[in-house]
């Protein structure tokens, strides 16, 4: 009896176990999601390549289904009929633009449904279960490449004396180029100094030597002389080492260069060559404060290297009072030849030239205020912390 039992009992879990199987079938079927599919047919009237049972149906592209079938049609050999199944809610109409379109980096094909007028009727509710796929739907990509290949072959064909022609001339051209590989070095440094494009060497940097400074006299002016910033043209107002061609032109020398704007660099080596010679009482540049007892006001007129490679330097001097009058003025001139026309040998020889005109200058300076000063105004040098 025990033995009948359990036989009985693994029979009704069979039988459990079969039901339970086919009442899932059948939801499936009726309440799941194969009940809310739409089966159409798509008619390619070339290959479809690629198209594999379980391929992906696309609408505007949204997975809405796949292909369930494929079939040749006996009667008409050229032509493909593909069974698909897709969401009921799709919007498939009448007009529905039906193509194979490739995804993915290896191009697998899919079938796009695309659009649709949204007045016309759903196919589904029409009654129409055929769609008629696009006359190039069927085109794979290696096709395409394939009939662009054969345009091409097409074209070269209809130029193939023009292209020979064209080949031939640029191996002459090229040819030319490698004979003249030097002169063409040349035109294109000439090119690029021409247009700023060459690459700039960095200019070596100049200043000026403090000009000597002789003593007229053995005791100190109990004076105060201020020295201005020089004036000059503004060809002359930076700190460029000027050159002049034949046709008075002024040229920037590109190798040298002076440490600051040319007429701050001349005010300082005088100032300091007049300090160093305790000629007065004190020398300084204007300051805020300061008054002087005279002024001594500086032109600079020439600072260049001349054509015939003489550096030539020429300053106008006014000596004013402590009321601004002029009480004396002077133009110092000083040439020296340089070596060469570079940057180096042009601030070498305009060094000397400066040096000459400065110590002049100082001892010019220094003769014109003592007349003017009286020698009421001469101190021992002891008297002012010399």
């Amino acid at each position: 009896m025990e033995i009948r039992a359990r036989y009985v009992q693994v029979g009704a879990f069979t039988l459990a176990v079969l039901l339970a199987s086919f009442v899932f079938v059948y939801w499936l079927n009726n309440a799941g999601g194969l009940r809310n599919r739409a089966v159409y047919s798509v008619r390619f009237d070339s290959s479809v390549s690629g198209l594999l049972k379980g391929s992906a149906v696309l609408f505007n592209g949204i997975r809405v289904g796949e292909v369930t079938r494929l079939d040749l049609d006996p009667a008409h050999p050229r032509q493909v009929l593909a069974t698909i199944a897709v969401d009921r809610t799709t919007p498939v109409r009448v007009d529905t633009f039906v193509t194979i379109d490739f995804q993915g980096l290896t191009g697998s094909p899919v079938i796009a449904l695309m659009g649709g007028t949204s007045d016309l009727p759903l196919a589904s509710k029409s009654g129409v279960a055929l769609l008629i796929a696009d006359a190039a739907a069927g085109q794979s990509m290696s096709g395409a490449a394939r009939d662009v290949l054969r345009r091409l072959d097409g074209i070269l064909a209809d130029n193939a004396k023009p292209l020979k022609t064209m080949i031939t001339n640029l191996d002459t051209f090229a040819g030319a180029l490698a004979r003249n590989s030097d002169k063409l070095d040349g035109i294109v440094a000439g090119l690029e100094r021409m247009t700023g494009g060459a690459a700039k060497t960095r200019a070596a940097i100049y200043d000026l030597a403090l000009p000597s400074s002789s003593r007229p006299f053995e005791k100190t002016l109990n004076t105060q002389l201020i020295i201005p910033e020089p004036t000059a043209l503004s060809v002359l107002d930076n700190d460029k080492i000027q050159s002049v061609s034949s046709t008075s032109a002024y040229l920037a020398l590109p190798d040298a260069q002076w440490s600051d704007l040319l007429p701050k660099v001349v005010q300082m080596a005088l100032a300091r060559s007049l300090e160093d010679a305790g000629l007065f009482a004190g020398v300084s540049r204007p300051l805020d404060g300061v008054a002087g007892d005279y002024q001594l006001a500086l032109d600079i007129r020439k600072f260049q290297l001349a054509p015939s490679l003489s550096a030539d330097v020429e300053i106008g001097a006014k000596l004013l009072d402590g009321k601004g009058r002029i009480v004396a003025t002077r133009v110092l001139r000083a040439s020296v030849s340089a070596e060469t026309s570079t940057g180096p040998a042009a601030a070498s020889a305009l060094n000397q030239a400066f040096a000459r005109v400065g110590t002049e200058l100082i001892a010019w300076t220094a003769r014109t205020i003592a007349e003017l000063a009286g020698p009421r105004n001469v101190v021992p040098k002891k008297a002012i912390g010399g």
